[in-house]
């Protein structure tokens, strides 16, 4: 026969029931974060799909700022989990898999349906071009992430090794957030394929590109990254669409710099460490 609980023994058994419900709900919430992001990335698809219809500038300012949102969601799910002691293989295998989809696939069928499919029709060395081009910025994505989940844990965690996706899927973004009509002129198409090129190369490339996830180290270094923070927003908003091309140029451009200044002996900001020394806590791309 069941024993009878006391009042006190139920409460006590509720009490954890709860317990237990929060703390699978906890471990859900990364997870449920990266769906969002996915979410994003298939709604770039739609939007670049229907850009076929009437007012096509409309939908590919939708389809970029999909793209812009499902970086925001990308990034926030990493540090849901660091923050709540959730990270998880799982976790890790589908913010790879998501990252494949968001910033791949999205802005490749985005980038081809914008700056090569009409002018293609009349143009067909064009259209091959575009679609060579759109498929070697996936194929390095892909490669990308690949390489990035194989060196979890020794490479320098303030550093990304190649440009991560994310940010490629913004170069492309940013481009169309900036013009969203659709290039009138086969010179501009190909100066957009060879910006996937560019992109793609940088992706596979061993430039090491700084990550912005460890914690400051002081409170100055955590107040000037507020500040920072805080005068991106205020350029964002003076400058609208147009600040996310000058903001991933930037991005690069210094990037790019500040490798040339390590070969040149230059150490106003620590190289890499040796991956003996590496910290390996942190997963997601």
């Amino acid at each position: 026969m069941k024993p009878t609980l006391t009042p006190e023994e139920r409460r006590t058994q509720r009490r954890e029931l709860r317990r237990l419900a929060m703390q699978r709900s906890k471990f859900a919430l990364p997870s449920s974060i990266t769906l969002i992001s996915i979410l994003c990335g298939f709604s770039s698809v739609v939007m670049s799909i229907n850009a076929a219809g009437d007012n096509p500038e409309r939908y590919f300012l939708w389809a970029a700022a999909l793209l812009v949102a499902a970086g925001v969601f990308d990034g926030l799910d990493g540090r849901v989990a660091r923050a709540t002691g959730t990270s998880t293989e799982f976790g890790v295998q589908l913010d790879s898999l998501a990252d494949v989809v968001s910033f791949g696939m999205a802005p490749a069928i985005l980038a081809y349906r914008y700056g090569f499919f009409t002018l293609g029709i009349g143009d067909h060395q064009l259209r091959a071009v575009g679609w060579a081009a759109c498929f070697f910025f996936i194929a390095c994505g892909a490669l990308r992430l690949a390489r990035f989940n194989v060196q979890v844990g020794s490479v320098d965690s303030r550093f990304f090794v190649g440009m991560p996706i994310p940010a490629g899927a913004a170069c492309v973004a940013s481009v169309i957030l900036c013009w969203p009509g659709q290039p009138q002129l086969t010179q501009h198409a190909y100066f957009f394929a060879g910006e996937l090129f560019i992109v793609g190369l940088l992706m596979v490339s061993t430039v090491r590109f700084p990550s912005f996830k460890k914690k400051p180290g002081s409170p100055r270094a955590a107040m000037g990254l507020m500040v920072a923070f805080v005068g991106v927003l205020c350029l964002m908003i003076i400058f609208r669409q147009r600040f996310f091309i000058g903001f991933f140029a930037l991005y690069i451009l210094m990037s790019l710099g500040m490798n040339i200044a390590w070969k040149l002996g230059w150490r106003g900001i620590e190289p890499p460490h040796a991956p003996e020394e590496t910290d390996p806590g942190l997963l997601h791309d």
